[in-house]
């Protein structure tokens, strides 16, 4: 599987220089770069300035060269200012002049609908970068969001995008959501989870991000750490014989009762990390503890049946 992710980071320019795109930039590297288990996840390029010098030419022949070619997955990534006028949005460079200010959202747009990458992933932090996707050329009919196209803003085409601790509140956000924050319970890490944990983590007087996609399929972004290993979703059928059945606990199940019971244990244990993953819910009591105590059972969650189906039909 051919996943290539492009990396930008501007700190250095001459006029109201930043002090966390960089950071950013670099966090968002390691982030996509490896699965939690450290096995290769995006072929990451990191861009950042400094060190070197990015101006408007190298920037748009690098997002071309990104999309230009077959992946399975195309990822854009930006930090640094973001501009806003009559022709529409821009990120911007550091060769930046007034009404050339860097690469138009326009040309970001047209080189991802004509990507030859099957999924396209761009995430902007950078002030007006809503204007993605609300540009002039969208109100022709013939444009739009090609499918396979995801973008995720750091803020709405009005808004300024806030830096804080070092890097920016978006990307800050982001990073921890691709760490784990925004994974389901088989760790894989999906971009409308990500806009909903960094979504519910700003408040009404914060920045919005804003998620516009033309998508059939969600392609995870990151494997982050499971919640519950697959290995016990896939016991699922096997404690619960239906979806709606229920599994009958007694003391013999609690490691502190006598006589011990190992296998009966064993089972309890992984019913607990169910439970703790929010699959499995005690009847008529609060801990699962109880439930065994005083001789009552568990059943699944709706979250629960749906894994139970999908362990069922095979499909983890």
């Amino acid at each position: 599987m051919t996943r290539r992710a492009l990396v930008i980071g501007i700190d250095d320019y001459s006029i109201a220089p930043l002090v966390g795109c960089v950071n950013d930039a670099r966090a968002m590297a390691e982030v996509l770069g490896r699965n939690h288990d450290g096995s290769p996840n995006f072929d990451v390029r990191l861009l950042t300035a400094p060190p070197r010098t990015i101006n408007r030419s190298d920037l748009k022949r690098a997002v071309e060269r990104l999309f230009e070619s077959p992946a399975d997955v195309a990822l854009l990534y930006f930090s640094g200012h973001g501009t806003e006028n009559n022709l529409g949005g821009f990120v911007v460079t550091q060769d930046a002049k007034s009404y050339d200010e860097g690469v138009s959202l326009n040309d970001v747009l047209t080189f991802s609908n004509k990507s030859l990458a099957r999924e396209v992933v761009v995430i902007l932090d950078s002030c007006h970068s809503g204007a993605l996707g609300e540009i002039p050329a969208l109100s022709n009919t013939n444009t739009q969001l090609r499918e396979g196209v995801s973008i995720l803003t750091a803020s709405r085409s009005s808004e300024a995008a806030i830096e804080t601790g070092g890097m920016g509140l978006f990307t800050s956000l982001v990073v921890a959501a691709l760490e784990g924050g925004a994974a389901d319970n088989l760790g894989y890490v999906k971009l409308p989870s990500v806009y909903s944990y960094v979504d519910e983590s700003l408040g009404p007087w914060d920045q919005r991000p804003l998620l516009k996609a033309h998508v059939a399929t969600l392609v995870p972004l990151r494997l982050a750490r499971p919640r519950v290993d697959v290995t016990i979703l896939r016991r699922l059928p096997e404690w619960f014989a239906t979806p709606d059945a229920k599994f009958p606990l007694d003391s013999s199940y609690e490691p502190d009762a006598e006589p011990h019971h190992e296998d009966k244990e064993e089972v309890f244990g992984l019913l607990q990390k169910c439970r703790a993953a929010h699959l499995v819910e005690p009847i008529g009591e609060i801990h699962m503890y109880y439930a065994a105590m005083n001789n009552k059972a568990c059943a699944l969650t709706p979250l629960g049946r749906h894994y139970w189906r999908l362990a069922n039909e095979g499909r983890i």
